[in-house]
């Protein structure tokens, strides 16, 4: 059975709050906090509510950015394969896909789940293994769009990939030796862009696999950016050509 949840960080607690408080099962919240609306939701859903030390949400989070307010949540079910076929079958608009290949840093996946849904992604794909989870860290670093973008965990990569291609779905991936630029490709329509992990890029499988690949320009001397950015790059464009389209 899958552990209790932890979130922490007040954006990301809050959209708990907004998007199914009944998942909330207790509050760890600074004695003294202001944050009354909280509070007060937390007491009329009967919630149980402790106002501690900052020493105590340090230690319950292991010191991370906890923002004076810790929630402990029943856990969601792992979203997996099944339920992003239920996604792509329902959807009404061409389906915008983000997948990252082994992304390991949960920083960086916390970033990318923020940036695919404030532009509007559909899902997030990932492998079940060699990959990063859905943490406590990575809620708080997503501020809340853990909440609302689907982070779908998948055994087989490839295989999911090649079941996209069959759907329609383009698959664009990423690459410093790409095929052309990010900005000359056409990224409308149903459309996965799929990016690598921090050290290693995409892994061969899965560059063989996508339909193009594209980079981004550079021209200082260093050769690549951060995942969180170049995903952010990457998505934005697509947002700017979908917006025209």
């Amino acid at each position: 059975m899958k552990k209790d949840e932890q979130v922490f960080g007040i954006h990301a607690v809050r959209q708990v709050f907004e998007t199914d408080i009944t998942r909330i099962l207790e509050v760890w919240i600074l004695d003294n906090s202001k944050i009354m609306d909280l509070l007060q939701e937390a007491k009329q859903h009967g919630i149980v509510i402790h106002k501690v030390a900052k020493k105590t949400l340090d230690k319950l989070t292991n010191h991370g950015r906890h923002q004076n307010v810790v929630i402990r949540c029943k856990p969601l079910p792992i979203k997996n394969k099944a339920t992003l076929e239920e996604l792509i079958a329902t959807l009404t608009v061409p389906p915008f896909l983000l997948v990252l290949d082994e992304v390991q840093d949960p920083h960086n996946l916390g970033a990318c789940l923020r940036t695919a849904e404030a532009s509007g992604v559909h899902a997030v794909i990932v492998p079940e293994n060699n990959a990063c989870k859905l943490t406590s860290i990575v809620r708080m670093v997503a501020t809340g769009a853990a909440e609302n973008v689907p982070l779908i965990q998948v055994t087989n990569l490839a295989r999911t990939l090649s079941w996209l291609k069959e759907q329609g779905i383009w698959l664009i991936g990423t690459d410093e030796d790409g095929q052309s630029t990010v900005f000359d490709a056409k990224l409308t329509g149903p459309l996965a862009l799929v990016l690598g992990s921090e050290g290693n890029g995409m892994r061969h499988l899965t560059k063989e696999i996508c339909d193009t690949t594209v980079r981004i320009p550079m021209f200082g001397k260093v050769k690549s950016l951060n995942i969180s950015v170049a995903t952010g790059v990457c998505l934005y464009e697509a947002v700017r050509q979908r917006m025209i389209d």
